[in-house]
């Protein structure tokens, strides 16, 4: 039995990896903060959680205490916040797992370019958390960095094409579309429901900050440098992306080692649905749960290869993939606390 924190107890991410770790066999929950909530108890900001987590809130300032007490800390913290709690753990064994973005980059100068604060723990051992990529890596890891919502259906979307030097990877197009959850639980006028409902827009175009991410990810597959387009989009349901990517193939591809691409690397992947050639992943029949859903489309006027990838943002976005991988540094069989089948409709 592991001793685990959940740091940033309060936001729709740390709730629902409350969730998550509840049906844990393995892993007990100690300590919960919140610096806005603090003294209050979580079923009170959460009444789903009424009689099942009926737990007091405490502050960070008591970090010492958490990390002597937590074998494994969760950071569901908004950026620049997570690398304090880093900060202060580094001398402690505690291993962490930051759903944020503070470690998720291997280059803090492009952490700083794109989310314009300093990075007070760059030296600091870091591992890409997605699992399906980095497991090995993740195994001994001190400090996770969970990856994001809209990178991991989008990376999992190419990473087949990328590895196997099917694309051409200066024409990557990557549009995707998240539900409202994925924007926080805070206030904000943008997302008040009459502002939102019935509606569809984009935002961070050209500039979103998930974008270097991808480019990251993608450039270590295919060992080129790569640069990319993505334009994420609000969609008025609270939970569930959808990733339409786009790449010209390169020249003499077939259709058949697309297919044999994905396969390779998923085909004995639990948590990723191999829909095929020509399949249609929906947001709907991945919800509630830790799976990604993928189909590829072939367009043979262009050349061009488009894939779907269905994901549920706030379980395979981020605290399931988070458990995931917790899981992967415990030991532990990967799909434990995360073996549930999806909510429909």
């Amino acid at each position: 039995m592991k001793k685990v924190s959940v740091i940033g107890a309060t936001g729709y991410a740390g709730a629902e990896l409350l969730r998550i770790l509840h049906n844990h066999p393995e892993a007990h929950v100690v300590h919960i903060t919140s610096e806005s909530h603090a003294g209050e108890n979580i079923s009170d900001i959460y009444p789903h959680l009424r009689g099942i987590y009926d737990k007091q809130l405490i502050s960070m300032s008591e970090m010492e205490q958490i990390g002597n007490d937590s074998d494994f800390v969760f950071i569901g913290l908004p950026h620049g916040h997570a690398m304090k709690v880093g900060k202060a753990l580094e001398d402690k064994p505690t291993r962490i797992i930051d759903l944020g973005a503070d470690y998720r980059f291997d280059d803090t100068d492009v952490y700083e370019a794109w989310y314009k604060v300093e990075h007070i723990h760059k030296d600091a051992p870091r591992v890409y958390g997605l699992a399906e990529l980095y497991r090995d890596q993740i195994k001994d890891a001190k400090i996770i960095g969970n990856a994001g919502c809209y990178t991991t259906a989008s990376i999992l979307a190419l990473a087949p094409l990328a590895k196997a030097n099917l694309i051409d990877m200066d024409t990557i197009v990557i549009d995707a579309k998240s539900g409202v959850s994925g924007a926080g639980r805070g206030a904000k006028l943008p997302n008040h429901f009459p502002e939102l409902y019935d509606s569809f827009k984009a935002y961070g175009v050209a500039n979103h900050r998930h974008t270097p991410e991808i480019e990251q990810a993608l450039t270590e597959l295919s060992g080129k440098n790569t640069v990319l387009n993505f334009t994420p989009h609000l969609v008025p349901m609270s939970r569930g992306i959808l990733s339409t990517c786009y790449a010209k193939l390169l020249d003499g591809v077939k259709p058949e080692q697309v297919d044999k691409a994905y396969e390779e690397m998923y085909g004995k992947e639990f948590f990723v649905r191999l829909l095929g050639r020509n399949g249609y992943p929906a947001t709907k029949n991945v919800r509630g749960s830790n799976y990604c859903e993928l189909g590829w489309h072939i367009d043979p006027r262009t050349n061009r290869v488009i894939v779907l990838s269905a994901i549920d943002n706030l379980v395979k976005g981020a605290a399931g993939q988070a458990v995931q991988n917790f899981n992967i540094a415990c030991g532990f069989d990967e799909k434990l606390g995360l073996d549930v089948v999806p909510m429909y409709p």
